[in-house]
């Protein structure tokens, strides 16, 4: 007999429940199967997520770029969630959606956080000071008083998983992220999700559709010209290439026959647009477009999925490629294994040497001998 976290029982006479994570684009795209199955699973549970930003800050500056987060137009484009608290990016904001959510009285909440994790144990018990919690729960040491009480507060708990060195070198398999968070859910509600439910999806409005359609010809691309879309951003530095290597990277594409009539368009984050721009203008190529989704988070899967390859560091746009089923050429460190883009049919990987190298560790010249 299998033993879940949450007891059926009170599953069976809860109308709502609250899922607590600090999620990013590529957090989402293969989480959104978990939770599917679960609202699949429970069709009489409301689902409500609060979406904590890691970034909050007193520094009003910062405010509107936050509160524009790309990932809130995707998951409130989805049908699954009853209730999404988005508003957490500054101390004010954040106390006032604390006060909100408890007065929801959730019977059940769930804390998939993998950063912090005892604070967010104590985050998801002043929220729900009766209801049954359970939280991500990583070791503590054995004098660690403080942690071993935060920890006491759960009423159950998710072992936090660990990539071990082993694993980064490739001589020990881990499961893929989609796996490691349907796990999860089996812990959590007994819930087995098949493998080829674990691929990423995006369902794209037709209105981002048709912008796509628009942007291309804007650009002065025929309907029928092969696109390649590169993206060298992350928000971290060691998962970020230089950008003037996109640039030497499209130059020598272009000196080969099979590249030569191809289209490029270079992903930009908009605080990087000036610069972009400047290196653009000194490169002189016509065939080469900017482009940066700022409105919505449409425009990057809608312009994704009219293309033909797509190179990009580890970030979101690797993993959407997969789930705009676009061949992708993937540029990686050795850290994180388990997030390697989960459709291997259409993914190239091209990988640093060293353990602690980071991304800008990858040649031209490695990326041209990956190229199909």
């Amino acid at each position: 007999m299998t033993t879940q976290l949450v007891p059926p029982d009170l599953l069976a006479k809860a109308d709502k429940i609250l899922f607590v994570a600090h999620l990013a684009l590529g957090d989402f795209t293969y989480m959104q199967n978990s939770f599917r199955a679960f609202a699949k699973a429970y069709p009489h549970i409301k689902i409500h997520l609060w979406i904590d930003e890691l970034r909050r800050t007193s520094d009003k500056k910062q405010w509107e770029h936050l509160r524009k987060y790309s990932l809130y137009d995707w998951i409130n484009a989805c049908d699954m969630f009853d209730k999404v608290y988005t508003e957490t990016y500054s101390p004010q904001l954040f106390e006032r959606s604390v006060k909100e959510a408890q007065a929801e009285d959730y019977p059940i909440v769930i804390s998939v956080a993998v950063h912090n994790r005892h604070r967010y144990v104590n985050l998801i018990r002043k929220i729900s000071p009766k209801g049954f919690i359970v939280g991500q729960k990583k070791r503590v040491r054995l004098l660690d008083i403080r942690k071993h009480y935060i920890y006491s507060k759960l009423d159950a708990f998710i072992p936090a998983y660990k990539v071990t060195r082993e694993q980064q070198a490739g001589k020990v398999d881990i499961p893929h992220i989609s796996r490691i968070y349907a796990n999860w859910f089996h812990q959590l509600f007994n819930l087995d999700i098949p493998t080829t439910d674990l691929f990423p999806f995006v369902t794209i409005p037709a209105e981002w559709q048709d912008y796509a359609s628009k942007q291309i010809a804007d650009w002065g691309f025929a309907p029928d010209e092969k696109i390649v879309f590169l993206n060298s951003f992350s928000k971290s530095l060691d998962r970020t290439w230089p950008l003037e290597r996109i640039f030497e990277l499209i130059i020598q594409m272009k000196q080969r026959e099979k590249w030569s009539k191809v289209k490029f368009v270079v992903n930009v984050v908009p605080e990087k647009l000036p610069e972009a721009k400047a290196m653009h203008a000194t490169y002189h190529l016509d065939d080469v477009k900017l482009f940066s989704a700022v409105d919505n988070f449409f425009q990057l899967p809608a312009v994704l999925s009219r293309c033909h390859l797509i190179i990009s560091v580890e970030t979101a746009v690797m993993h959407l490629a997969n789930a705009v089923h676009v061949p992708v050429i993937a540029l990686m460190r050795l850290t994180s294994p388990e997030w390697v883009p989960i459709n291997a049919d259409i993914t190239t990987l091209v990988k640093v040497s060293d353990r602690k190298a980071w991304i800008d560790a990858i040649s031209v010249e490695q990326v041209m001998a990956a190229l199909p």
